[in-house]
């Protein structure tokens, strides 16, 4: 069983999200800052991240860069789960090291299917 880090300040979202992976079969594993994710990441070494970009300590773009440049470096798939839907968001989350990008709100049908393509599970 595959194991998820979620890594999301909004209560609410966190809840949709970990519902939605547990019913999917993945194991979920919290955090609600971004320190809060990226030692998590360190210690526990999920299989993949979704990481929302705009939390309250430092933001998911910054998270995302200590992970790449961490001893895990490339060896975990993150997927960015995010408000951040301007022009040009999507483009610049996958060039700084996202291997996907999922936007909020959600769409609870297809949820599972974005994040296994991301992430090479099978459907």
């Amino acid at each position: 069983m595959k194991t998820a880090l979620i890594i999301e300040d909004h209560p609410d979202n966190m809840v949709l999200i970990c519902r939605l992976l547990d019913k999917a079969g993945y194991r979920t594993l919290q955090a609600m800052t971004g320190r809060e994710g990226f030692e998590t990441a360190l210690q526990k070494r999920p299989d993949f991240i979704i990481l929302d970009i705009q939390l309250p300590d430092i933001d998911g773009t910054e998270v995302l860069k200590k992970i790449r440049e961490s001893e895990i470096g490339n060896t975990i798939s993150v997927i960015a789960m995010t408000s951040y839907a301007m022009s040009g968001d999507r483009e610049k989350l996958l060039s700084a090291g996202c291997d996907g990008y999922i936007e909020k709100p959600i769409d609870p049908i297809r949820v599972i299917s974005q994040i296994k393509s991301f992430i090479g599970d099978a459907l």
